[in-house]
């Protein structure tokens, strides 16, 4: 079975990250999936509507450590990056549901979503700093812009995770709900939605976000240029072999 889901019906297009036995962690041949899967939804006219989703217990743990070395986006047309731009300009209604852990890039992909669910078991956090690497996905814009400068540079700097209150309390998240019930309830949404006006959709959100694009494009290639540049420093191998070994990362020095 593959490790991304992608079923189309009543113009409401559901990916679903399905790689439970890794917690939904992401390689990067995930990445170039969901990054065809946006794009083949942006100019599907089948296509109204774009889900995402994870399981009742997980969300998305963020990349896959093994492969984030073997495969280190080290260049703009890494999958990942072609998954985050794919984001950032798609143009329909972009929904998701949380559940369980959001790591990472788990929890900044949420920023590009215009809707975002959450159940009650829903953790986030951005360890990028513990990782000694940057922020990515232009989150070193869309998190102060959300949450504000205090509790971003929380989040960001200490990597700390934070719970799905507290997630509702700063505007990432618009309603947290059971589990169970997560998945029907985001579904539910993205049919009313699919049910409205197209082009009203559309120019709506156009103008919502339509003057904060080309700034959020040059902070997303300033990212990504400098996370590549910084894997190759010492911190972060320090920290990706840390990880590997299950121990705490020795940064004395770095």
């Amino acid at each position: 079975m593959s490790d991304i889901l992608i079923h189309t019906e009543a113009s409401v297009c559901t990916v679903t990250l399905a790689r439970l036995d890794k917690k939904n962690s992401l390689t990067s041949s995930m990445y170039g999936e969901l990054a065809q899967a946006l794009r083949a939804a942006q100019h599907s006219a089948d296509v109204r509507v774009l889900v995402l989703q994870g399981s009742e217990t997980v969300f998305c743990a963020g990349n896959d450590i093994d492969d984030f070395i073997q495969n280190p986006p080290d260049s703009l047309e890494a999958s990942v990056f072609q998954f985050l731009n794919a984001l950032l300009e798609f143009p329909k209604p972009l929904l998701a549901g949380v559940c369980g852990p959001a790591v990472g890039v788990g929890t900044t992909m949420l920023f590009h979503c215009d809707l975002v669910y959450a159940g009650d078991n829903a953790v986030f956090s951005m360890p990028f700093v513990n990782l000694g690497i940057c922020p990515e996905a232009a989150s070193s814009l869309l998190v102060p812009s959300v949450m504000g400068y205090q509790r971003a540079a929380q989040a960001l700097l200490l990597g700390e995770p934070f719970m799905a209150e507290a997630a509702l309390e700063v505007g990432l998240v618009n309603q947290i709900l059971p589990p169970t019930e997560l998945n029907a309830f985001v579904q539910r949404q993205a049919a009313k939605l699919a049910n409205k006006p197209l082009k009203s959709v559309l120019e709506t959100k156009r103008l919502l976000r339509g003057h904060h694009l080309p700034v959020l494009q040059k902070r997303m290639r300033e990212e990504a240029q400098l996370l590549a540049h910084m894997l190759k420093e010492p911190a972060a191998k320090e920290a990706l072999q840390a990880f590997k070994e299950k121990r705490k990362p020795n940064f004395a020095g770095l």
